[in-house]
């Protein structure tokens, strides 16, 4: 069922969009080339289409001249960054004209130990400002930045260290999660000691986030913000092939070497402020909260690349979204005025634990559009972010992209494209998805099958680092004449489309294709369960068995596995039923608040050794505990 379209004052309606759609279908040549005009090109590029080597191949162009640069006559004294600490009254406020300041001087100080264009940075940072002045210092210098998230272990940093060549690390003494501090310099001390040999970092630049000293190698080792005070105000930009490497951001190791995902700058940068702009329908005076971590995807493109080519007003946030008491996050939309927030399913479950009645103590009536990325996002908790922190007059955009993607791929569009909870729904103009069978044959009409998209776009990778091959092999061979997301999907008979999860995470049980998404959603329907997590086993008979990991709302309930065979069963069908419910206290998660499914498989097969690095993992101490729940 879809939701009427919002009232809010938006900049499309569904006939603008239509126009656009056809626009992008009949003529992408000339819709691309018009879309590629929204930022300033040193030399504008004379083809909008993918060469094989990215996309407008022959322009020039400089991402932080695009993000800052061309702002400033115009947006010189718009605040284009906020800063909240943790303490609610510590606050930085940066104009675009402080902001330029800052990264022209990170950006000296980076020449001044030897970066220039095409060397390899790599961002090793808490929320902190010194994060996004990195990101564009790098790309200031033309270097090209590797962001590392914050939570990985010294042995995955030093896998991205080695694997990219970086030759510089940016990091923090510390980091602050509450009351606990995140070792961010030993960290990257144990990491740049495991291979040396292998490894090509000269220079550790350390920002100081608290007072508290940490070990620094004589020769190797700087604070950064000496560095900085001394260092110019301005500094001349890089020009850029518009298929010159951005950025190197690398996906999850945990099942096989980390994928170093290349990504250009001139398509990039276009796909972010394009997606940004229409699906966050960004205005002026939009103050844009994205809650991602920079070390994602989903930083490098909604907190950093998409709002500051647009011009927009950025939130970062140091602390946790209940600390130092619950109700921290909207505390701060409502002190700040945020119009759209963007954030995660896991995290939107987290907050609806701390029931309806908090949220509604803050003046939310800022906000304008609500966003959730990094997974499919149930029934319940879309209606509970619409409803109670929306208070349903907010455009609600349930987005589905990638890291390799660039940038958001299908999603509503506020005030054009009609709502469905839990629906991704339509695909942006110009993207093309396609559903196909197991033989690679294209499905019509209503159906389920693996998500593919036919065609490129202007944000799509470029290649993986060193491994021109892998990235062929891996999105382009598995179904010829398509590029394969690994997702699975259905569509609906309105065209819109449902992420039923990883093609890995569908579950073949006697010969039935049931996404985990799919359960997992039938028992979100459940109050007594707050949130779960379905894997497929290996079962001599069925080919494949469902395993139910469910964290309940009260554990002492005493028919808490009937309950959740009994949703199952009512949403899904008799054949979807697990052979096993465990209930537990809680779901591996990465810090990011992604299921770690590999694990959850691993220990109901009571494959108990050899689990992997866990130090990426929120809780490392929750995979001891899931242990003995299955043992018994």
């Amino acid at each position: 069922m879809s939701t009427p379209f919002r009232s809010g004052a938006f900049r499309l309606s569904p006939s603008d969009y239509s126009a656009l759609t056809d626009a992008a279908q009949q003529n992408p040549e000339v819709y691309w080339q018009n879309q590629s005009t929204r930022l300033d090109w040193i030399r504008s590029p004379s083809s909008a289409q993918d060469t094989g080597n990215g996309w407008f191949a022959d322009g020039t162009l400089n991402a932080s001249v695009n993000c800052l640069d061309r702002h400033l006559e115009s947006r010189g004294e718009q605040i284009g960054l906020i800063w909240q600490a943790e303490e609610a009254d510590h606050v930085v406020r940066l104009t675009y004209r402080d902001l330029h300041a800052r990264v022209c001087q990170m950006a000296n100080v980076l020449r001044d130990h030897g970066i220039s264009r095409g060397d390899r940075v790599a961002i090793h940072l808490p929320t902190v400002i010194e994060g996004v002045v990195g990101m564009l210092a790098c790309a200031r210098l033309g270097a090209i930045h590797v962001v590392l998230f914050g939570g990985f272990s010294p042995e995955a940093i030093a896998d991205r260290l080695a694997d990219s060549g970086a030759t510089l690390v940016i990091t923090a003494n510390v980091g602050r999660r509450g009351a606990k501090r995140i070792p961010f310099k030993t960290t990257m001390d144990s990491a740049l000691s495991l291979r040396p040999e292998t490894l090509s970092v000269r220079s550790v630049l350390v920002v100081s986030v608290t007072d508290e000293p940490v070990p620094m190698q004589a020769g190797r080792d700087e604070l950064l913000t000496p560095l900085l005070e001394k260092a110019e105000t301005s500094c001349p930009a890089e020009t850029m092939a518009s298929t010159d490497p951005l950025f190197l951001l690398y996906t999850s190791g945990s099942t096989g070497k980390p994928k170093g995902i290349v990504h250009g700058t001139g398509g990039y940068l276009t796909w972010a402020s394009y997606t940004h702009e229409l699906v966050f329908d960004h205005q002026k005076g939009d103050v844009f909260w994205c809650t991602a971590d920079i070390g994602w995807i989903t930083g490098h493109s909604y907190v950093v690349y998409g709002p500051l080519s647009n011009g927009g007003t950025i939130l970062l946030f140091e602390g946790m979204p209940s600390h130092p008491t619950p109700g921290r996050w909207w505390e701060v939309i409502q002190s700040h005025k945020v119009t759209t927030f963007y954030t995660s399913p896991t995290a939107i479950r987290a907050l609806m634990r701390e029931g309806n009645d908090l949220p509604r103590q803050y003046d939310l009536t800022s906000l304008r559009v609500l966003g959730t990325v990094g997974e499919p996002i149930s029934q319940e908790a879309w209606s509970w972010f619409d409803d109670v922190i929306g208070g349903g007059r907010c455009a609600f955009v349930d987005t589905w992209w990638q890291t390799e993607s660039g940038g958001i791929m299908i999603s509503p569009v506020p005030g054009a494209v009609k709502e469905k909870p839990a629906s991704a729904t339509l695909p942006l103009p110009g993207v093309h998805p396609v559903l196909l069978d197991d033989k690679g044959q294209v499905l019509d009409g209503a159906t389920e099958g693996v998500l593919c998209l036919d065609g490129s776009w202007p944000g799509r990778a470029l290649t993986i680092w060193n491994d021109d091959a892998l990235f062929q092999t891996t999105y382009l061979r598995p179904y010829p004449g398509h590029y394969f997301t690994g997702d699975g999907a259905r569509r609906d008979e309105d065209g819109y489309y449902w992420i039923t999860g990883r093609v890995d995470d569908v579950i073949n049980v006697s010969g039935h294709r049931i996404g985990s998404a799919e359960i997992e959603d039938a028992l979100a329907a459940e109050h007594a369960i707050v949130e779960s997590a379905a894997i497929g086993i290996p079962h001599d008979l069925k080919g494949q068995g469902i395993i139910v990991y469910a964290v309940a709302r009260d554990p002492s309930h005493p028919e808490l596995e009937m309950l959740a065979v009994r949703a199952i069963t009512a949403k899904v069908g008799r054949y979807a039923v697990p052979e096993k419910v465990y209930i537990v206290p809680d779901l591996p998660k990465t810090r990011s608040g992604k299921n770690v499914r590999r694990l959850m498989r691993k220990i109901a097969c009571g494959e108990t050794d050899g689990l992997g690095d866990l130090s990426t993992l929120a809780d490392p101490e929750i995979v001891d505990v899931l242990i003995r729940i299955v043992q018994g």
